[in-house]
């Protein structure tokens, strides 16, 4: 038998979420002719704010395994597992920083949110030793979380449904923004400074964003604030019976497990074969170009398509990426030149692969959030917006892990080899590629299958009300 909750609510293919049957027309007339591209104060705020935390974290984050092999000693493995286990952890955090925000105020975590940040980017490049890095990280960890569910909190409570994707391409377009500016002063940092000053220059935008959310960011949408532990603890017994989003989450890991391998893999990996004069972090802001330039355009041709169908989309480009950036290591064994445009061959299809991840990325980050964002209850945003980021708690768990052992089995440092071995030892380093196509892959065909029964839950259940 049908309870109460399903009577009433039907699932609406256009928005990816439940809404109520009996909803009164003349709202949804209004929400239709309201001017989509009026947003509030807090959310502007909220963005720039995100724009300064992408640009501290990504400054940081595209160098942080050269720095932990370089400036505090330790091997591929090891520093993979660190990068990636703080990213797993910044990840992990989110649903419960994300509730506890919710029961604060989203000011008072994001104020301290950002003081976090700076404390730990700072202690990050003022003590670069064994004993000391892995707690300013856990400092980061934690600020950061706060960050993931409160800023895209934020944009879900100050958007209604006729401007949510909008409001969410805004959000991407902004963190990439963010992104590549951060990415862009890493590499002349790096050549003149030192990896250590890259840090300096995080702290430096957290707390400028500190400053900003403590003089702009207030908002009048406080549904939840002051709730009990125990709501908290009934919201997340809410959120783990919905099967739905657990299963879209363990699907959409395989997308990131790839996104990450820009931080985990990339930068050893064209430094070992191209040299020192190769900027990882430049190659990488292609990402976040390719996004911001294309982001609200995708957004917009899909407007009228499902989240779902959108991220099947971004998910069937992502194996092509892979491909393209082992291809490098073919052309340069063909004796392939881009001499025209004075490129290696290894540097310019790694560029050509992540022009396909950028655009992958628009099809599914954006409408994934908006997804979340819609099956979230009014004062648990927060929660759920939180929750939504798990995806990346396992493939940055799962992807620097393997792209430890990867590097070590077919891109090893060289300052491990002899003379001799360094002749051999890269022959077969885009191999490295071909197990993140494979995996991109299964998650792309584990997408469909999950759209496909989905879909006939969806028809089934309608039917039934009907």
């Amino acid at each position: 038998m049908l309870d109460r909750q399903q009577v009433y609510s039907i699932y609406n293919k256009s928005t990816n979420r439940l809404t109520p049957k009996h909803l009164n027309k003349s709202t949804l007339l209004m929400n239709q002719t309201s001017n989509t591209w009026k947003f509030t104060r807090p959310f502007w705020t909220a963005n720039i704010v995100e724009l300064l935390e992408r640009a501290a974290y990504y400054g940081m984050f595209i160098v942080i395994t050269l720095y932990l092999s370089r400036e505090v000693g330790y091997n591929d493995i090891w520093a993979a597992w660190i990068a990636g286990g703080f990213s797993a952890g910044l990840y992990f955090l989110p649903p419960f920083s994300g509730a506890y925000a919710d029961k604060i105020g989203f000011r008072k975590a994001l104020i301290l949110a950002f003081g976090l940040l700076t404390i730990g980017y700072f202690g990050l490049g003022a003590l670069p030793y064994k004993s000391t890095v892995i707690p300013s990280m856990l400092v980061i960890m934690v600020g950061g979380s706060f960050i993931k569910s409160v800023i895209t909190g934020t944009v879900a409570k100050e958007t209604s449904e006729s401007n949510r994707a909008r409001g969410f391409s805004i959000f991407y377009a902004m963190v990439n923004i963010g992104s590549f500016s951060g990415k862009t002063l890493v590499y002349p940092i790096r050549l003149e400074l030192g990896l250590v000053y890259v840090n300096f220059l995080s702290a430096a935008f957290t707390l400028l964003a500190l400053i900003i959310v403590f003089f702009f960011y207030k908002s009048s949408r406080t549904e939840g604030e002051g709730k009990s532990i125990r709501a908290i603890w009934q919201g997340f017994r809410r959120l783990f019976k919905q099967p739905r989003l657990i299963v879209l989450i363990l699907i959409i890991s395989g997308f990131w497990m790839v996104q990450h391998q820009l931080y985990a893999t990339m930068p050893k990996y064209v430094i070992r074969l191209i040299g020192e004069t190769a900027a990882p972090s430049w190659y990488a802001n292609v990402n976040p170009l390719v996004v911001v330039l294309t982001v609200v355009f995708i957004t917009q041709l899909m407007r009228k398509k499902s989240a779902l169908t959108s991220m099947t989309i971004g998910m069937l480009i992502m194996p092509v990426s892979a491909l393209a950036m082992a291809s490098g290591k073919l052309f340069e064994a063909n004796g392939s030149e881009f001499g025209f445009l004075g490129m290696h061959p290894v540097a310019f299809m790694m560029i050509i692969g992540i022009i396909f991840q950028g655009i992958a990325e628009t099809f599914i980050s954006p409408r994934f959030l908006e997804y979340f964002s819609f099956q979230a209850p009014k004062g648990e945003e927060g929660l759920y917006l939180g929750f939504s980021h798990t995806h990346s708690f396992i493939s940055a768990l799962l992807g620097f892990g393997i792209s430890g052992y990867l590097l070590d089995r077919f891109c090893p440092d060289p300052g491990t080899l002899t003379e001799v071995e360094k002749l051999t030892a890269y022959d077969h380093a885009h191999y490295i590629w071909y197990f993140f196509a494979g995996i991109v892959t299964l998650a792309a065909i584990a997408l469909i299958i999950y759209g496909i029964v989905t879909r006939y839950i969806d028809k089934h259940n309608q039917t039934i009300i009907e």
